[in-house]
């Protein structure tokens, strides 16, 4: 049986300032790609992390049924909170450990329900490293942005 990966990322014109995101979803066997799908949007007025943080989210509801995905993105803020805070934050009542209310906390409750469906591993890579995937996602971000741009 394939395995599936989404190589997803996020881009910002301005930190708020028009973005996009991209998902490069790919079914592996072994070394050989079975299959590919690219997804891609974006949205005048937006940060990079909530940016990145949509690509996950959109790579998961792209999927039909229940599936075994690893993500691989280049956020650490990403796979940090979704790993390792968000327990916390949901304990907390979406606070942080300064008790401070939890940034983008609708897209992180978003990608909780969505990872809810599936069994998700998560997977950091450097950015912009020359990593083929990683660098086609960022192409998808960046493409998903231009029409924000101009506007």
């Amino acid at each position: 049986m394939p395995k599936l990966y989404a190589y997803t990322d996020g881009a910002c014109s301005g930190n708020p300032g028009p973005g996009g995101w991209g998902v490069l979803l790919l079914a592996k066997d072994g070394e050989t790609t079975m299959k590919t799908r690219s997804l891609s949007g974006g949205c005048a007025e937006t940060t990079n992390n909530q940016m990145e943080l949509t690509a996950a989210i959109m790579a998961l509801d792209a999927l039909e049924r229940p599936s075994s995905i690893t993500i691989v993105t280049d956020s650490s803020y990403v796979k940090d909170g979704i790993t390792k805070w968000i327990l916390s934050w949901k304990k907390n009542g979406w606070k942080t450990a300064a008790k401070k209310a939890v940034k983008n906390e609708e897209l992180w409750k978003k990608l909780d329900i969505a990872t809810q469906r599936h069994e998700v591993s998560w997977e950091w890579i450097k950015g912009h490293a020359g990593h083929v995937e990683n660098e086609e996602a960022d192409e998808l971000a960046r493409n998903g942005m231009a029409p924000f741009k101009s506007k």
